[in-house]
């Protein structure tokens, strides 16, 4: 287990709890939230005992984004002497908190995100790269960027238009208006959206289904979900065919034939 400290963390059934732990600051993201999440990404890549991930918050809200001190310490760029390394030093600033949630995408398991309270700013950049996204209906979201006068700089606007209609997403981003759950659902954000009493329970059966199914296959699926978002049909149908030739033939297919003849439930190793 790794040691965090703006989150946290339980495992069990292969099933890995990670709640935003910041409930007085709305789970604001300070610079260390954002180290820890990409931190968390890749311990959970690499540890064989998680399957998938629920990505949650503690307290009264998913997460309020981007902390405020985090954007008054952007000031400090200005100090920067010279024009080049000034943005230079910026744009890799930017690039470094981009990769940070983009961790969740490299993450080779499943992850959730469960959605409650406010998702805003920056917080809806990291729902943009979980696999699945659920929340309650009364959830409020918002690109708080323009408010800001910024533009969403982490993945808001480069992945929402892959699996929304990009009209919404355009008047979400000019606007910076709050929407609901019940909205988001409709929009194409989130996959469903429950009471506020029913979200917990329904995404954890989800997330237990998955994580009964073949470990291989799992990650197989994400990788070619990802490979078909960024490429052309055809190039993806080669991605699996190289990958089917590769890995087809594994443990976990003859665990699933063997079960299906035996009338048993699978059981898949780590």
């Amino acid at each position: 287990m790794i040691e965090l400290n703006q989150y946290e963390l339980t495992i069990e059934n292969h099933i890995a709890h990670l709640n935003f732990n910041r409930p007085q600051k709305a789970n604001s993201l300070n610079m260390e939230s954002w180290a820890e999440l990409q931190k968390a990404m890749e311990f959970f890549d690499q540890e064989d005992d998680v399957r998938v991930v629920i990505l949650g918050g503690n307290g009264k809200n998913f997460s309020g984004g981007m902390d405020l001190e985090v954007l008054m310490n952007l000031q400090s760029f200005q100090q920067i002497d010279g024009e080049a390394r000034k943005r230079e030093k910026l744009a890799a600033h930017i690039r470094y908190l981009q990769d940070c949630i983009t961790a969740i995408e490299k993450c080779s398991k499943p992850v959730i995100a469960m959605i409650h309270g406010a998702c805003i700013g920056g917080a809806v950049d990291i729902v943009a790269a979980c696999d699945m996204r659920y929340a309650s209906q009364s959830a409020k979201f918002s690109i708080k960027e323009i408010d800001l006068g910024m533009v969403a700089d982490l993945g808001t606007l480069q992945r929402l238009p892959k699996f929304m209609n990009a009209g919404i997403v355009a008047e979400l981003a000019y606007t910076g208006r709050n929407f609901t759950g019940v909205e988001a659902e409709k929009y194409g954000l989130v996959a469903s959206s429950y009471s506020a009493d029913e979200l917990k329970a329904s995404v954890k059966s989800i997330a237990t289904m998955i994580a009964e199914k073949s470990p291989v296959s799992i990650r197989g699926i994400k990788q070619m979900l990802l490979y078909t978002r960024d490429h052309t049909v055809g190039d993806s149908l080669n991605a699996m065919a190289e990958w089917n030739g590769g890995k087809l033939f594994s443990d976990d297919l003859l665990e699933a034939f063997s079960a299906t003849m035996e009338k048993r439930k699978p059981i898949f190793k780590n």
